[in-house]
């Protein structure tokens, strides 16, 4: 481990406070894990098992113990490491502001400075009056720290920056008697509560923070400024259904009650603090009062002195500032005035809703309920020619159906699946009475198809809150495009949404806006990393040129996971890559779980990573980069590489291997039992295991697990190599000169320093499996080479230091962890377990396999 870097020295110190604690063994615990670290890392050199590893450590220091001895040891070793990776998670969240240079490239205080002329701050004034970044949190089963412990984390975190010994101290103690794991699968609205805390804590306080200080170094008046929601919030638990029977229509409605209390819990810490500050004649009327309303709508809602829409509560705190504004003294008074601003500031971005709760479910879904929609039409409606509408092309079924004027009410219908979609579109109304439109105002398709699974979605919502005469509704309708296949075909569906006149006229009620997602975790997991970041970046080109072609401006939601397997890395860097072919009118893009605590944990981190995603957007409209441009000649080679990276994952894919290893070498089967999410970990109900069947965040979680880490690179070196004559020329060009491609290398250059072959090396002597693990690592191999080739780096992620230590510290942290689960999945695989012996290996899998997913912090 590399102890020259502040963080490891940190974590070395406070690491030596364990030993100390005031729990039994600890000490024993303690000092044995350091040895067994040492022989696992010597072992794993010489090429042998985490069987024999193991057994070579017994017989070195617990040779006379018992088996059961044994396992509890192993089960200490694990609870130790877990609690060292939340104390480096927490160090290196103390040093944040050490470590990134808050206000460096990427910055808005460091765009601000490339600003030259007033014609430039003009034109970026423009651009932030019309765009808008939402970060969207989702509940998807990848956040492995149930919420006491992240809150651990943020407390240490403090204390660390502070170096208050005592305190820390105190909290190691609070963490070693802390369950790392859920007793019971938390449900939506469980998931819902967990991420408030972020929202609340984090996303309150930060993103108000960026617009400010960047509206006020424009000289913009905050009050008055035209796009409070520059930059914004959405939200996932108790919206998403998609693969989640537990979502219902009165879990959204729960879920939405509680975004709205979320945010007037806010308001009302805010408003108490401002009544201790603005103490002036004429202005603490004005502020108590208020607060009083604040309060009757947070905890008295039967009062009649509350607020009932957020231009109430504004028109009040403007009062409030004009009776600053009328004092003789106002001109010293401004740093109270900025105080008032801020909070002026904060209602105008969070309103009542806090986030944009968004709804999604799978198309096949939609289209079982319009078969029962239509049974009942053919049974009660003689006029509906229900023969006609099966016999009919796409594009005559759209037209039917969203013409279609026939009553949809829930009581007609005795399926509970069919009542529970009608009731889903009608608390869409609900929550946009309760806390505004923007509350609730898009519903995503997800394995969106074809142009009729859209029109599906805008019938149903029409008919069922449609306005009584023109059956408009205040929805944007999002088709989500994940596979490969479909990335290629969704301009040719979008082209026929956009020629039919009823579907036209809904994007005219919603100013010529669409929205379309596009999936990443998905979308690698059917084509692979190369062709589907490939594909999802032309799909963007496709979609811009047609949307444009029709006066319709499209809106990217970018569906992106942790890893670079699931669209994750450096996000900044994907959206700065972007050319002027492809709309830049917004940044959406899903946070997903471990992510949000990772990447968004701290207010520091939290106002970092928001600015350069912020900044990504707008620099591309200020400064064009020839290298955000794809020449001609890049284009045809990476058409050339993304066909031979989909070929070389294609043979993987297809494999007779490749579901069976998942299944019988990983510690996949296990992944549902971890109770971190309330979603099931895959699609459908049969015991077989089927890779279309497989979400992408297990499976590519899987892999993780294995240090293996496939779908971040797998298919990537094949297709470098094809290009490899002349010491990699022609894609080193590349390299050099597309932002794209250099961001896309760079981020599998994370997967590939986070895999670990030797870990499973012995599964290359498997009569069954060998030759298929040989595949993995092969590639594996030519994809480092390449990478290192083409980047001119002598090792991987070279040039990002800092990324590269904290990776080496988490990975030697965590190898007693993987060693272990290894070793429990050799046991497993024995055909002479008792049952007892198979429960407590399944669970030394479980165990070690939180440890080793929070150490990576963006491995799912």
């Amino acid at each position: 481990m590399n102890v020259d870097t502040p963080s490891a020295l940190l974590y070395h110190t406070y690491n030596s406070l364990f030993l100390s604690l005031p729990f039994r063994g600890i000490e024993d615990t303690g000092t044995k894990l350091a040895l067994f670290n040492t022989h696992c890392k010597e072992g794993l050199k010489e090429g042998k098992s985490p069987l024999d590893i193991i057994d070579g450590f017994w017989k070195g220091y617990a040779d006379k113990s018992a088996e059961h001895e044994k396992l509890n040891q192993l089960f200490y070793f694990i609870q130790y490491a877990e609690r060292q990776v939340v104390l480096f998670d927490s160090v290196e969240d103390a040093l944040f502001l050490q470590t990134h240079e808050m206000d460096g490239p990427g910055s808005a205080k460091h765009l601000l400075t490339r600003l030259d002329s007033q014609e430039e701050r003009e034109k970026l004034l423009e651009k932030i009056r019309d765009f808008n970044l939402r970060l969207v949190l989702t509940a998807h089963p990848t956040q492995f720290y149930p919420g006491k412990v992240l809150g651990i984390i943020n407390d240490l975190g403090n204390e660390i920056r502070a170096h208050d010994l005592q305190q820390i101290r105190h909290l190691l103690v609070q963490l070693g008697k802390t369950a790392f794991v859920n007793r019971e699968k938390p449900t939506p609205y469980d998931e819902a509560i967990s991420l408030g805390w972020f929202l609340e804590n984090i996303f309150y306080h930060a993103i108000p923070h960026v617009v400010f200080r960047l509206l006020r170094a424009l000289g913009e008046d905050v009050r008055g400024f035209e796009n409070p929601g520059l930059v914004a919030l959405g939200f996932w638990p108790g919206g998403d259904r998609d693969g989640n029977p537990f979502v219902t229509a009165d879990t959204t409605l729960l879920v939405a009650k509680r975004l709205k209390e979320g945010i007037f819990r806010c308001y009302y810490r805010d408003i108490r603090q401002l009544r201790r500050r603005l103490t002036f004649r004429g202005v603490e009327d004005h502020i108590t009062r208020t607060e009083s309303k604040i309060y009757n709508t947070l905890y008295k809602p039967e009062e009649e002195k509350r607020y009932q829409a957020c231009s109430e509560l504004l028109d009040d705190l403007y009062l409030a500032r004009e009776a600053m504004l009328e004092d003789p003294d106002s001109l010293h008074l401004q740093e109270f005035m900025d105080q008032l601003d801020q909070f002026i500031l904060k209602v105008r971005i969070f309103g009542f809703y806090f986030a944009s709760l968004d709804i999604r479910q799978d198309s096949r879904k939609h289209h079982s309920v319009w078969e029962a929609i239509l049974q009942h039409w053919r049974e009660h409606y003689p006029s509906f020619t229900a023969d006609a509408f099966e016999k009919a092309e796409e594009i005559e079924k759209i037209d039917m159906l969203l013409t279609a004027t026939y009553k949809i009410e829930e009581n007609d219908f005795s399926d509970p699946f069919v009542k529970e979609t009608l009731r889903a579109f009608r608390a869409i109304t609900d929550i946009q009475r309760m806390n505004g439109e923007t509350g609730c105002h898009r519903y995503i398709i997800s394995n969106c198809q074809t142009a009729l699974n859209v029109a599906e979605v805008l019938a149903l919502a029409r008919l069922t809150i449609g306005a009584p005469e023109t059956g408009a509704v205040n929805l944007d309708i999002a088709p989500l495009f994940e596979t490969v296949e479909d990335l290629a075909t969704c301009g040719d569906v979008m082209r026929r949404l956009y020629t039919n006149r009823h579907y036209a006229a809904h994007l005219k009620g919603r100013n010529n806006i669409q929205h379309v997602m596009l999936g990443f975790s998905d979308g690698t997991k059917d084509g692979g990393y190369l062709r589907a970041n490939w594909s999802i970046y032309c799909a963007k080109e496709e979609l811009t040129r047609i949307s444009r072609e029709y006066g319709v401006t499209v809106i990217f939601f970018d569906g992106r996971g942790g890893p670079p397997g699931r669209g994750g890395g450096n996000n900044a860097s994907f959206y700065a890559a972007h050319g002027k072919e492809i709309e830049n009118k917004a940044i959406h893009v899903t946070i997903q779980g471990q992510t949000v605590s990772s990447t968004y944990g701290t207010r520091e981190s939290a106002v970092y990573n928001i600015e350069r995603l912020l900044t990504a957007g707008l620099e591309n409209h200020m400064f064009p980069d020839p290298t955000r441009e794809i020449t001609d000649d890049e284009r045809a080679l990476m058409n050339e590489m993304a066909e031979a990276a989909y070929k070389s994952y294609l043979s993987l894919k297809n494999h007779p291997d490749f579901v069976p290893y998942l299944e019988n070498m990983t510690p996949l089967r296990w992944y549902g039992d971890t109770n971190i999410a309330s979603r099931p970990t895959k699609r459908g109900g049969g015991q077989k295991m089927r890779f279309e069947d497989l979400r992408a965040i297990p499976f590519v979680g899987a892999w993780a697990q294995m240090k293996q880490n496939v779908p971040g690179y797998f298919g990537l070196g094949s297709a470098l190599s094809a290009f490899g004559g002349d010491g990699f020329r022609v894609p080193s060009k590349l390299y050099r000169e597309s932002l794209f491609f250099r961001t896309l290398v760079e981020n599998s250059m994370q997967s590939l320093l986070k895999s670990n072959f030797a870990l499973t090396r012995y599964i290359s002597r498997d009569g069954h499996y060998g030759a298929f693990w040989k595949i993995l690592f092969d590639e594996y191999s030519t994809t480092h080479r390449a990478l290192e080739a083409i980047s001119g780096q002598k090792m991987l992620l070279s040039d990002n230091p800092n990324s590269r230590i904290s990776i080496e510290l988490r990975e030697e942290i965590v190898r007693p962890l993987i060693v272990i689960q290894q070793y429990a999945l050799q046991k497993l695989r024995q055909n002479d377990l008792s049952a007892e012996e198979s429960d407590a290996y399944r669970n030394l899998v479980l165990r070690a396999m939180f440890g080793i997913i929070n150490a990576a912090r963006n491995a799912a």
